[in-house]
């Protein structure tokens, strides 16, 4: 039977697999991957310690935000130990937040230690229950600063910066997104004592959160800014993986795939293909919102779900010859026709789709569910969020997905780890 662990037995059926498997702590998965050692990429796969290695996975933005404050800072290890009781092994979340309410960068160059101690909890954190994190760098919206804010500093001293699409071509704030990277990748953690670019619990860098570049639909503009972040990135941190961020807009170098896959013809000055075939990224993004980029009823949402998916997990198999991360995808209880049960039809596709190409050995080692939340942080559900102690179906689903997932890594011991509870 596999191991469900339903939110009315969690607690009993943790602590039959803490007896049953001595040495795996209340704080840590069962099926966790944090073993020491940075994950890589060989071919169109994820590896680690010379293995692939295959994750499931979620995010939670807010982290450091939470983290900086005490009175909210135990919301960070609430959210972990319930992920990794359902087998959840990767967290995307900010590292940024620019000017604004708790910035951590409160102006190009200034910091506030208070958000970097809670950032360096949140690592400390995701380390203790076995998770590892992506960790992106910038917004490309207005929500915790973003390059919006990077222009308001820039026309606040005086640079010819207009709009915000400035933040790719301007020298000076090109300057400035260099300097927090450098600030952030070389960080010492005030917890651990070791340094983030050192830090194995990291996964990967983000160069920045969903990147559009409306002023130049040619692409030509992002794809310049992309080739000089990511080389600088690898100039402070061979070690660790990089992404772009992208949704996985196609651009002009593949008009029949922007017409027929882009949803309502939408252009962004991205290119899935163009951005992503550079040495220095890593592996390829996509996220996914019917929700929001498509109309029509969840047959016709889960056409297009098929299309976008397949036709990126061919594209990084045949052209990038990378992996590719599906990082953020939801169902929204604000769509119209909600039901948890359409979300959990809803992500056990997505799960399908991913596993799929998977088990068949192709290039989508994982997904990244957008978003959990820990009990009480109401005030922070966009629609999207899903906290795993309050939604036993869902949260069945997603530990389903994080078994199978796992149980394709060469470290799986070949055991059903399941509960007969």
């Amino acid at each position: 039977m596999m191991f469900t662990c339903k939110q009315s037995l969690a607690v009993v059926a943790c602590l039959v697999m803490v007896a049953l498997y001595p040495q795996i702590s209340m704080a840590s998965s069962p099926w966790a991957i944090y073993d020491g050692g940075f994950v890589q990429t060989l071919g169109t796969r994820f590896v680690k310690n010379g293995k692939p290695l295959y994750v499931n996975g979620f995010n939670a933005y807010w982290m450091m935000y939470m983290a900086s404050e005490p009175s909210t800072r135990a919301t960070v290890p609430a959210a972990f130990k319930q992920a990794s009781e359902f087998g959840l092994t990767v967290t995307r979340t900010w590292a940024f937040s620019d000017a604004g309410d708790r910035p951590l960068q409160i102006s190009p160059g200034t910091y506030s230690e208070d958000m970097f101690k809670g950032l360096d909890f949140v690592i400390s954190e995701a380390g203790k229950h076995g998770i590892h994190l992506i960790l992106s760098l910038v917004n490309n919206w207005n929500d915790f600063g973003g390059k919006n804010q990077y222009v308001k500093w820039g026309k606040e001293r005086g640079l010819p910066v207009n709009k915000d699409d400035d933040f790719f071509s301007n020298p000076a704030l090109k300057e400035y997104y260099k300097n927090h990277v450098k600030a952030v990748l070389t960080r010492i953690n005030t917890i651990t004592g070791v340094a983030y670019k050192d830090d194995t619990t990291i996964f990967a860098w983000e160069l920045m959160n969903e990147p559009h570049c409306q002023a130049d639909y040619s692409g030509a503009t992002f794809q310049s800014w992309v080739e000089e972040m990511a080389a600088y990135v690898k100039s402070i941190d061979g070690n660790h993986m990089l992404e772009i961020g992208l949704e996985g807009f196609y651009g002009e170098t593949t008009p029949e795939r922007r017409e027929q896959v882009n949803p309502g013809g939408y252009v962004v000055g991205t290119d899935f293909i163009t951005n992503n075939n550079l040495t220095h990224v890593d592996f390829a993004t996509i996220h996914l919102y019917t929700d929001q980029w498509t109309s029509g009823d969840d047959k016709a949402q889960l056409i297009f779900v098929d299309k976008w998916v397949e036709a990126h997990i061919e594209d990084s198999n045949t052209q990038l010859k990378k992996p590719i991360m599906l990082t953020e995808f939801g169902k929204s209880s604000r769509s119209s026709g909600y039901t948890v049960d359409a979300r959990d039809k809803y992500f056990g596709h997505l799960f399908d789709a991913i596993y799929n190409s998977a088990s068949d050995k192709g290039p989508c080692g994982g997904g990244l569910f957008w978003q959990v939340l820990a009990p009480g942080m109401t005030n922070w559900d966009d629609g999207y969020g899903v906290v795993l102690e309050e939604s036993p179906s869902t949260a069945e689903v997603i530990n389903q997905q994080s078994y199978r997932m796992t149980k394709l890594s060469p470290e799986f011991d070949g055991n059903d780890h399941s509960s007969t509870v």
